[in-house]
């Protein structure tokens, strides 16, 4: 039951609570990923097939080029409906806070929130928090919700499941591919999850301004600590120059990360007003630790931030952090 104070939920409270309560808004983080919007539909899908009603929440304008393929996803909205109940319950996915889910984000009480996240670094914000740092995605949270509440996987809630699972195992290539998530995409895909459509469309399709800005920003690549960090950045300019947007660099990250002798890479995105970090590593430096230190969080190999200063400060503030935690 849910109380005022934050408690570690289980998987029956929190079934509890979705079973009683009528309406919902999944909520995504800004610039949504395919594990926080495949998660909040997935769990939207299951939750309408129970006769429930369902919203779908984000603050940006538009669903990513390559996620729209979803089922329910013409129907994400940064706009609240007029005639939400007060006692709807807000589900939060893939957060550690409500910050993350951008500024447009009406006042909530603690009471209506569910917090559903596989991350180390959450705040436990909800008065509910499934919170499963084990998971490789916060779609194989809801998994379990959704077999708990014995509610058909059908093929579209499969395919949104399955996309949570690739996009955050990289496409099954990440230490967190564990053999029970190969299992449990197997039991996806037997389901009805279009792992072909996944492939193309999160993996395949790269427009052509993408692979332009990919080329700068690896030709801006910087190597040090004897090649063990690489860095790079994107910024207005460049944006412009290749005739590319924010969701285009979304790949670049990757593959600095994949350069030879690399332990860490970072990519600084100085755009639309403000520096956005992304940290990959190999696993040797703890990358979720080294945000923390700037106000981030994420995962030991691969985290995020947002830095308040210059370009030039970030690049500096970042390479400290990560030498505190032996770089």
């Amino acid at each position: 039951m849910i109380g005022e104070k934050p408690v570690a939920a289980t998987t029956d409270e929190v079934v509890a609570e979705l079973r009683k309560r009528k309406a919902f808004v999944m909520v995504s983080h800004v610039k949504p990923d395919g594990d926080t919007l495949g998660a909040g539909l997935a769990l939207g899908l299951a939750l309408k097939r129970l006769g429930k009603r369902v919203h779908y929440f984000q603050a940006d304008d538009s669903v990513p080029r390559n996620l729209r393929f979803l089922a329910d996803a013409d129907l994400v909205s940064n706009v609240v409906p007029a005639d939400l109940p007060a006692d709807a319950l807000w589900v939060f996915c893939d957060m550690s806070d409500t910050a993350r889910a951008g500024e447009s984000l009406p006042p909530l009480s603690r009471e209506n929130i569910l917090d559903i996240d596989h991350h180390l670094g959450n705040s436990h914000f909800g008065a509910l928090n499934y919170v499963l740092p084990r998971e490789c995605s916060t779609g194989t949270c809801v998994m379990h919700l959704l077999r708990a509440m014995n509610v058909p996987v059908t093929p579209e809630i499969a395919t949104c499941l399955l996309t949570t699972i690739m996009t955050d195992t990289g496409g099954f290539m990440h230490s967190n591919t564990t053999p029970e998530v190969l299992l449990l995409s197997a039991e996806l895909m037997g389901s009805g999850a279009d792992k072909d459509q996944i492939t193309e469309e999160i993996f395949a399709n790269k427009r052509l301004p993408a692979l332009k800005l990919l080329g700068r920003a690896l030709n801006e690549a910087t190597l040090g600590h004897d090649g063990r960090y690489v860095w790079s950045y994107v910024d207005d300019a460049m944006l412009a120059e290749c005739h590319a947007d924010g969701e285009d660099t979304e790949e670049i990250i990757g593959h600095l990360r994949s350069i030879e002798g690399v332990d860490v890479a970072a990519l600084f995105k100085a755009y639309d007003g403000e520096i956005r970090v992304s940290l990959r590593s190999n696993g040797r430096i703890n990358v979720q630790s080294a945000a923390a230190r700037l106000g981030g969080g994420g995962h030991f190999r691969a985290s995020g931030l947002t830095f308040e200063g210059s370009l030039p400060e970030a690049i500096a503030a970042v390479d400290a952090a990560l030498v505190a935690e032996g770089l």
